[in-house]
Order: C-alpha cells, then sequence, then structure tokens
C-alpha cells in the first residue's frame, strides 16, 4: 500500500466517523417540561424547564437553552423575544423569567443548542393568577 493510499484511507475514515458523530448527535432528541408560576406581578411568571433526551430521558446538561414566546392566536402581534435560561439546581433543569403583554395562550419555543440541537414548542395558558394546559377545544359542529 503506498502511503497516498494509506492517506486517502485514513482520510476516509476521519471524515466517516465526524459523520456519525454529526449524525448520532442530530438524531438525539429532546423532551422539555415546562412549569410556571405567577410572581405576584402583573403578566409575569417564573418558569422551570426539565430538559431529558426523549428516547432515554437522560437530563440534558450541556445545551444552550434560549426561550421566546408568542401567541398562536395573533402572530407576529404579541411576543417575548428569545432570551437565555439559567441552569437551575438540578441536572437538565433551567429556568427563566416571561414577562408577557397579556394573558391567554402562548406558544413557549425552546431552542437548544450545544450537545443537543433542538427546537421544542409547548403551548400554555397563562392567566394573572395561574398557568395551566391550553383547554381541549370542542369539535366543530358542521351542520350541512
Amino acid at each position: 500500500m503506498t502511503a497516498a493510499t494509506r492517506l486517502q484511507l485514513f482520510s476516509a475514515l476521519t471524515i466517516a466517523v465526524c459523520f456519525a458523530d454529526a449524525l448520532s448527535a442530530a438524531e438525539v432528541r429532546a423532551k422539555a417540561d415546562v412549569t410556571c408560576q405567577p410572581t405576584g406581578i402583573s403578566l409575569q411568571y417564573d418558569c422551570s424547564i426539565r430538559l431529558t433526551q426523549a428516547r432515554t430521558g437522560v437530563p440534558l446538561t450541556d445545551v444552550t437553552v434560549m426561550v421566546g414566546a408568542d401567541m398562536p392566536s395573533m402572530p407576529m402581534m404579541h411576543n417575548v423575544r428569545p432570551m437565555k435560561a439559567t441552569a437551575g439546581r438540578e441536572s437538565g433543569s433551567y429556568e427563566i423569567r416571561l414577562d408577557l403583554e397579556m394573558t391567554g395562550d402562548w406558544a413557549v419555543r425552546l431552542d437548544l443548542t450545544g450537545e443537543v440541537r433542538d427546537r421544542v414548542v409547548k403551548v400554555l395558558r397563562f392567566e394573572q393568577d395561574r398557568v395551566g394546559p391550553t383547554p381541549a377545544k370542542a369539535p366543530s359542529q358542521n351542520k350541512h
């Protein structure tokens, strides 16, 4: 085997290993649990985020979490510019304070970079005194 052939083989193996690492990182999907509580100040909420790998449940720790929000019912009218969440006390936990423009349903958008690149969106109903899931919509009554 010539030196040129060995160099080509080594280069091909290096590229294959790097590509496999990139693919395995791309395959990791995040699961997020988001809970928010009113702070006592109107339209201000403290949110806790718990991130895990969707398949394994292992906490995601080496990620940067940018959090934004908008109202699905009024796209581009009411939104929160993305801000960086801070790491919480527990592995895979993050915290952020959201200042909203009004109560209602908000799509909280989590953009993850680092160990995992992913986007997770959770829609929550923000009210003055509590935050919870959005109510189930009644089926439409189409009469012909």
